[in-house]
């Protein structure tokens, strides 16, 4: 296989190899050839925002296939697994909160993985998350280590699952927070503007959920993955907490189909007292109109029309049937 270099502006973040779970040496992607097909070595790579130019030079060097090359310059794909032969192309979301308030949202980057017998490169996209982490942690553990390409894909995998269970409890405090407004005078259209907010960022994290619970079912158990048959077990940890976070969002999904349903309720609620309560004045005026307009009438014989107390009793029994309708509506609560 023909060396390959990279351009001098390439955003390579680590290129190095490994023998029997232990770090060799730093390398060139120049000498990548040089070190596969070794007893016990394989090479991780990991890029950050990789051109096509800089793809073109891992291809060749680790003998991608074109097709998941493609997917990785892209960008923007549901999470999945993808087998070519002997080797796998994985595809997970990196989740990055923006703004403050009402006005946060999801940030989706993406990380795909190129994994074979002897390689596996990591390709960082629209994200400033770092995973470090990661090669710090199976550098301190080599025993793990020794499995190889599969052991390494794992713990991107699980770092990138753990990262996510940050986000389901900030939904769960803001949908609690929400909780304690909805019975708040005035705060019907500010709670939903909240809820749809919070219920657009559950979507996301939704997406970058359900689609890789799905493809890392097929890491453990049945057919496995040549790549994966050592770490099974690791997988299936995987699997584990993919499904509590994805319960976790179901949960909070119902959550915030019941705070609409009863924001919705309490506002049907408000506006009927409201009109139970201008009902109750307009009878109460409707007596008086009544009244006035039967005395209003201009009739020359008429009974107390020419009656020396007839205006006062007018206006004290018209006075008198408002108070008793105004009795009437405030028990029985209308106004």
């Amino acid at each position: 296989m023909a060396p390959s270099t990279l351009p001098r502006t390439a955003m390579l973040i680590n290129c190095v190899a490994y023998q029997h779970g232990r770090k060799l040496a730093d390398i060139d992607v120049a000498d990548i050839p040089r070190h596969r097909g070794q007893p016990g070595v394989f090479v991780w790579v990991a890029l950050q925002d990789a051109s096509a130019e800089e793809m073109t030079a891992l291809q060749k060097a680790l003998g991608l296939h074109p097709l998941a090359v493609e997917d990785a310059l892209t960008g923007h794909q549901l999470p999945k697994v993808e087998e070519y032969g002997d080797a796998l192309f994985v595809t997970m979301h990196l989740l990055d909160l923006d703004g403050e308030g009402e006005r946060r949202r999801l940030r989706v980057g993406e990380v795909s993985v190129f994994a074979g017998p002897d390689y596996l490169l990591s390709v960082r996209s629209r994200s400033t998350q770092s995973l470090v982490r990661v090669r710090e942690r199976c550098e301190r553990e080599p025993d793990l280590l020794a499995h190889g390409p599969g052991f390494v894909l794992y713990a991107l995998m699980d770092e990138v699952v753990d990262r996510y269970f940050p986000f389901i409890e900030r939904l769960e405090d803001e949908i609690e927070a929400i909780e304690k407004t909805i019975f708040t005078q005035d705060a019907g259209r500010q709670t939903v503007q909240r809820l749809y907010g919070l219920k657009r960022r559950l979507r996301v994290l939704k997406h970058a959920v359900a689609p890789l619970l799905e493809a890392a079912g097929r890491l453990y158990g049945g057919r496995v993955p040549p790549l994966c048959l050592g770490v099974q077990d690791y997988f299936r940890d995987v699997v584990d907490h993919l499904l509590r976070i994805n319960g976790s969002v179901e949960t909070i999904r119902e959550g915030i189909a019941t705070a609409i349903q009863v924001n919705l309720s309490l506002v049907t609620i408000e506006d009927g007292e409201v009109t139970k309560r201008l009902a109750a004045w307009a009878a109460v005026f409707a007596v008086c109109t009544a009244f006035a307009g039967v005395w209003g009438m201009n009739f020359e014989f008429m009974p107390e029309l020419k009656w020396h107390f007839g205006y006062p009793a007018a206006l004290g029994l018209m006075a008198s049937v408002c108070g008793v309708l105004y009795w009437r509506f405030r028990k029985a609560g209308w106004l």
